[in-house]
């Protein structure tokens, strides 16, 4: 389960920073493109993210 919460950690964290910058405009191409939502949830989604590693990595099994 450690491993497990780590990976999943990780996506949300590069899943967070690809939607920080398509809502900042830095990766075009979709309808997430410069919507303020996408900004703003992308961060939200990061620090769940590291905060899931965080946990998982002090886990003892």
């Amino acid at each position: 389960m450690r491993a497990l919460g780590i990976a999943l950690g990780a996506l949300m964290v590069v899943m967070g920073a690809i939607w920080t910058f398509q809502g900042l405009g830095y990766i075009e191409g979709s309808a997430m493109t410069d919507q303020t939502i996408w900004a703003t949830l992308g961060p939200v989604l990061a620090g769940f993210g590291v905060a899931l590693v965080i946990v998982a990595a002090r886990r003892r099994e």
